[in-house]
């Protein structure tokens, strides 16, 4: 089923299931609570807007614009993203788990508290982005580049370093003892 457009510049609360948004612009729109299950956004232009407790479950976003989009508690389980943009994209805590961002530029993202696991970065560039104290546990990320992004705080423990790019990125101790462990190294104390 499809809609033409999603407008108005309070979609709060409102539910939306298999339906599929081509060319809506929903800049500055506010959204408290809204759901979307199985939905289709193809095009759609997110800036500026503000998602709070909302929904996008198993939804496909298709080169959609994200600039200064801000996501507050919001659930995005098993979404995936094709070709979108996300440049001062913020997003504050919520589930972001088995979501795709295959090759994802990421750079100027901000991810902090976000449940992310077993999501799937595979090729993303996060170089000097932020995914502060994400849980990303198990997450795929074959050729991602985390080059001086700003991991503190995050699960990393089934991370391959091997697999990707973490040059001149920001871990704590821990981490880095987690990290050193995964590649086989026996940490002890001086």
């Amino acid at each position: 089923m499809t809609t033409p457009t999603l407008a108005g510049p309070d979609i709060s609360g409102q539910s939306h299931t298999r339906l599929t948004f081509v060319d809506s612009d929903l800049t500055e729109v506010i959204n408290r609570g809204a759901v979307f299950t199985e939905c289709t956004f193809r095009r759609v232009e997110f800036n500026c807007s503000v998602h709070t407790d909302a929904a996008f479950v198993n939804c496909t976003f298709q080169h959609c614009s994200f600039f200064d989009t801000r996501f507050t508690e919001c659930k995005l389980v098993g979404s995936t993203f094709e070709r979108c943009t996300y440049d001062l994209m913020q997003v504050a805590g919520g589930n972001w788990s088995h979501v795709a961002m295959l090759n994802g530029d990421l750079r100027k993202a901000t991810f902090r508290g976000v449940r992310m696991r077993e999501v799937d970065l595979d090729g993303a560039r996060c170089r000097a982005g932020s995914m502060r104290d994400c849980d990303l546990a198990r997450a795929s990320l074959q050729r991602a580049d985390f080059t001086d992004c700003d991991l503190r705080g995050s699960e990393l423990g089934g991370i391959d370093p091997t697999q990707l790019t973490m040059t001149g990125a920001v871990i704590t101790v821990e981490q880095a003892i987690t990290i050193a462990q995964s590649l086989g190294l026996d940490v002890r104390a001086a």
